[in-house]
């Protein structure tokens, strides 16, 4: 964190603030980077981004960033003391995908009762459900639920442990997540405990850890990652699936398909359907 915690808002038109969405996410350098994008003002197509940083190179990656889209308004405002990530997490509307019903602490008292209700705290972990890579796998893995179940799930990449959690909470027996960061892990544990979920999550890069190894095969797999490292995992996920098993891909820009399907394709891996959120990309794939 920052001696100095700031906000930094830009406000533009949807195009413009999707575009800047989709450039923060895509880099490498603020892969943890706090972030919304909402709408504010539709008559005026004016959407907003709020941004969190918590270092010094944060902030200038951010404003980098940011500056390369010029009908964006940036500003960089100094926080007062407080606890900044929850006051960023409690403008978040809760999230209904299927039936999934994603929210916060502060929308306790919204939860439906004909949905499955998680609650998750971001902490400092990707996947509040907001995202569209988060919403897309959600949307898909509902669906695939109408017609089957998976007994067992392996969720790569589980920042919240969100998708691991909604597969424990739909009766799947075997949930495991990984993250390659540490604070991840930890919060995707307490927010499987806050939702009753026997799901487990490990500290681990790739798919190698002992923990996975051990309850292989899966009969699906998510991985809500980036394109590059999807297609570097790509024949580790094939190894990890039961023939005929699911693979739910997402992290991936509209643009970085092509090059995702063809690293499964040429894995034997056949397209069974595609989501598009915004600028976003979520894959289903089955291995033969």
């Amino acid at each position: 964190m920052t001696d100095d915690a700031v906000q930094i808002i830009a406000r533009g038109p949807r195009a413009e603030a999707e575009a800047a969405a989709a450039a923060i996410d895509s880099d490498i350098a603020l892969e943890g980077a706090t972030y919304s994008i909402l709408e504010e003002d539709e008559d005026h197509d004016v959407w907003r981004i709020d941004a969190f940083p918590t270092s010094a190179e944060e902030i200038d990656a951010l404003t980098a960033r940011l500056a390369e889209y010029p009908k964006l308004k940036v500003v960089v405002e100094k926080l007062a003391d407080a606890d900044w990530l929850a006051m960023a997490l409690s403008g978040l509307p809760p999230v209904r995908a299927g039936r999934f019903f994603i929210f916060g602490a502060h929308d306790r008292g919204r939860a439906p009762v004909n949905a499955i209700n998680l609650r998750i705290e971001a902490g400092a972990a990707f996947g509040t459900g907001h995202h569209g890579t988060t919403v897309g796998c959600l949307i898909a893995y509902n669906d695939l639920l109408k017609a089957r179940g998976f007994k067992r799930v392996l969720d790569v990449g589980c920042g919240t442990g969100v998708l691991a959690i909604a597969a424990a909470r739909t009766g799947s027996p075997v949930a495991v997540g990984t993250d390659i960061d540490k604070p991840s892990v930890r919060i995707a544990a307490e927010n499987a405990k806050l939702n009753k979920a026997p799901a487990r999550f490990v500290h681990a890069s790739g798919l190698g850890h002992r923990a996975v190894r051990e309850q292989a095969p899966y009969d699906l797999v998510f991985a809500n990652i980036l394109a590059p490292p999807l297609v570097a995992l790509a024949q580790d996920i094939k190894g990890a699936l039961v023939p005929g098993g699911i693979a739910i891909l997402s992290g991936l820009l509209r643009t970085q398909e092509r090059r995702v399907l063809a690293a499964y394709r040429s894995r034997g891996f056949k397209l069974v359907r595609r989501i598009h959120r915004d600028a976003w990309a979520a894959l289903v794939l089955q291995r033969p």
